[in-house]
């Protein structure tokens, strides 16, 4: 019991430092990274829940450092409709087996990648409210079922030419609201995971990872081009999804 004890919590300190340094950097990874790795090694209600509670942590302490650059009417605009995705993302949870719902976060996930990765190139330029609100309705469903509302955001912001310092550092508050709604649709209004159940030592690790995370980012971030540390966090988060994806297919 013990070692598997210890053996647990290196794994969730490796996969939330790598997480962590990554959105420091990029704006964007500790979803993408940890998301589907937890669903896999806990079980894909409860790791997705960790995600959501790490990620509010994350993102509240990575607000602090790069509030200066938050576009606050962007925000505005996606932050209060994550509801409107999350509700639906929630019930789905309560209507579907574990082994499918391993599928769907894996599925879902690398869908959300190829669109960031190959989309830009065929997507033409968007302008007005309408295509932010629609990323926060989608990031909100994302967030609730796979951890990962930078996916849904990152498409309209590749769109709407959004420059890169501004929405890595909107994402932070955005993240933040994300990971509550989730959170509390999930635990509080339709009761479909406990934080109770979960070891202490996946939050004593999971939190100690993402204050070094934070540290080592922060200190790299003015050298580390951005680009190469998206790129190393899409790369990681499509491992992790089709690992996810195929355990959910053998298990069903």
């Amino acid at each position: 019991m013990l070692s598997a004890g210890i053996g647990l919590g290196l794994i969730v300190f490796l996969i939330v430092f790598t997480g962590s340094f990554l959105q420091r950097v990029s704006g964007m990874g500790l979803g993408l990274v940890a998301g589907p790795v937890l669903s896999v090694l806990l079980d894909p209600i409860t790791g997705i829940l960790v995600v959501n509670v790490l990620a509010v942590v994350n993102a509240a302490m990575t607000t602090a450092s790069v509030r200066q650059w938050v576009d606050w009417h962007r925000f505005k605009l996606i932050a209060p409709v994550l509801l409107v995705g999350a509700i639906p993302g929630a019930w789905l949870i309560t209507v579907t087996g574990p082994g499918l719902l391993q599928v769907i976060v894996g599925a879902l996930l690398l869908f959300a990648l190829a669109l960031v990765t190959m989309g830009a190139k065929f997507m033409p330029e968007v302008r007005g409210n309408v295509p932010a609100v629609t990323s926060g309705i989608v990031g909100g469903f994302m967030n609730t079922l796979a951890g990962v509302a930078g996916p849904a955001i990152t498409v309209y912001a590749q769109a709407a030419k959004w420059e890169q310092r501004s929405y890595a550092a909107t994402l932070q508050p955005i993240f933040i609201v994300s990971g509550l709604v989730s959170i509390l649709t999930k635990v509080v209004f339709i009761g479909t995971g406990t934080l109770t159940a979960i070891e202490p030592v996946v939050w004593v690790c999971g939190v100690a990872a993402m204050v070094v995370g934070i540290k080592a980012g922060t200190r790299v971030s003015a050298v580390f081009p951005r680009e190469k540390a998206r790129a190393l966090a899409l790369f990681l988060a499509s491992a992790g999804g089709v690992t996810a994806l195929v355990r959910g297919l053998l298990a069903l």
